[in-house]
């Protein structure tokens, strides 16, 4: 039997994890900065809500489009995004780490994949002209990005008249972005709000560079 003392030293000891986990999150969101390399196995983990199936329901590539994605890390999502715009379409993959981008091109490679480009880059400065891409999306990133403002007037820019943006959020990443707030903000710069699927604790919205400012039908 477990006596009463253990049983308060146990609990002591998670309580002080706990505030210590919640410490570092909150440093961490208080100073935005991406998942280090050598942390790049946490980024593999399943993702049963924010799923490469409802990206891609959301995203709606097609064949023969060019797409962005920035903060690919290693790749959770490119293969996915890349194989759907297959055989002429390509996937820029733009991430601010080099070892990101090493990882990933070499997991490309391995994986037999042709059309996607890592590049390094700066999601505040993308490396492109205006109008340059048929849709872009970032999945866990926004929030680690120092100036995200910057960041949307970026892609924004890079965005083709009728192009598409897709976010992607969800906890307990410490970066997390709420829906309503960054709603507003993409709105802002002359988005229609699209479509969202998931719910407040993780979602994948979708913008549309429309013409008319008008909105189309949600994806459910």
């Amino acid at each position: 039997m477990v006596s009463r003392r253990r049983v308060r030293v146990i609990a002591g000891l998670l309580g002080l994890a706990l505030l210590a986990g919640l410490g570092y999150a909150l440093r961490w969101r208080s100073n935005p900065s991406p998942c280090p390399y050598a942390q790049r196995h946490a980024i593999n983990f399943p993702r049963p809500v924010i799923t490469r199936s409802r990206l891609r329901d959301v995203l709606q590539p097609r064949s023969g489009e060019r797409l962005l994605e920035v903060g690919p890390g290693t790749g959770y999502y490119t293969g996915m995004a890349a194989q759907a715009i297959e055989p002429s379409g390509t996937l820029h993959a733009v991430d601010v780490q080099s070892e990101m981008v090493e990882h990933l091109r070499t997991r490309m490679r391995r994986e037999g994949t042709q059309n996607v480009e890592p590049i390094r880059g700066d999601a505040r400065s993308l490396p492109y002209p205006d109008d340059a891409f048929d849709a872009a999306y970032l999945v866990l990133v926004l929030g680690e990005i120092p100036d995200q403002e910057r960041a949307l007037d970026e892609l924004e820019r890079v965005l083709k008249p009728d192009g598409r943006l897709v976010v992607g959020e969800s906890l307990p990443d410490p970066h997390f972005v709420g829906f309503e707030g960054l709603r507003r903000r993409v709105e802002r710069r002359g988005l229609a709000f699209d479509a969202r699927v998931g719910t407040r604790a993780g979602y994948f919205v979708r913008f549309d560079v429309s013409p008319s400012g008008e909105p189309t039908d949600s994806v459910e």
